[in-house]
């Protein structure tokens, strides 16, 4: 296992064409409908983590990503700030309640990494805490993973100055400014910060039973594509894909009824 470094990372696959890049996808979102459907039939449940920087692409990632799933399988946790309710209670406390149900899918748009993230860099938490999260993180996941939760996190990393330019193409679209906050520009401000803080969380919580994918997404194509294909893989591993087989009586009963509405 290869513990990711965000200097580390290049680009993934450049495509030739819109066309191609479409077609790719079309082929992961099928694929991800099967997966999908083996996992109602055979209970099986599933955590998906997105982090990465602001305008990075992950709500557009997660957007193609459940496009073509069943909406009642699957759920989207958006992740902000804790509740005042939340807030007198373990950090964790929230995201056991989100966990899925057997046969479910659960997605969450920022995370738990949010205490080893923008609490440490913020100075929201003492450092004592946020050193002790990581620990207490894996041992969360660990106990997912024993429980027979498949675990896929991926963090989409972009340059400060791509960044830079989706703020911009935010600040210029009506429909897209709300997407853009003060708290966006502060945490510009401290990138390398955020930078070093994104590696030591790769150092201490990327383990054998849920390693963290980290990708170069200044393509959103590419990062959209490299995404859905790590998701398919962690999740498709071991796993057998096929339907289940119908009741032989089923099908003869089945049968009977439609051959007798044939002849009418």
């Amino acid at each position: 296992m290869v513990t990711p470094r965000l200097s580390k990372l290049k680009p993934g696959r450049q495509f030739s064409s819109k066309a191609e890049y479409e077609k790719t996808l079309e082929k992961l979102q099928t694929r991800l409908l099967t997966i999908q459907q083996a996992y109602y039939h055979s209970k099986r449940r599933a955590v998906l983590v997105f982090e990465g920087w602001d305008a990075a692409g992950k709500g557009g990632a997660i957007r193609r990503l459940t496009e073509t799933l069943d909406p009642r399988g699957v759920h989207v946790w958006p992740i902000g700030a804790p509740t005042p309710e939340e807030q007198g209670r373990h950090y964790l406390y929230r995201f056991w309640r989100r966990l899925p149900a057997p046969g479910t899918i659960a997605i969450f748009d920022r995370s738990w990494y949010g205490r080893v993230l923008v609490e440490r860099v913020d100075k929201l938490i003492d450092k004592p805490v946020w050193k002790r999260a990581y620990r207490e993180i894996v041992e969360f996941e660990r106990m997912l993973v024993d429980d027979g939760v498949r675990v896929a996190k991926v963090f989409l990393h972009i340059s400060p100055e791509t960044q830079l330019e989706r703020f911009a193409e935010r600040l210029e679209a009506p429909e897209k400014r709300w997407k853009l906050t003060q708290a966006d520009i502060d945490a510009h401000l401290r990138y390398d910060d955020y930078a070093q803080a994104a590696d030591d969380m790769f150092a201490k919580t990327s383990w054998k039973g849920a390693p963290w994918k980290a990708i170069h997404a200044d393509s959103k194509w590419n990062a959209r594509i490299d995404a859905l294909t790590h998701v398919c893989d962690v999740l498709s591993a071991g796993v057998d894909l096929k339907p289940p087989p119908l009741d032989p009586d089923f099908i003869k009963a089945a049968k009977r009824l439609l051959a007798r509405h044939k002849k009418r």
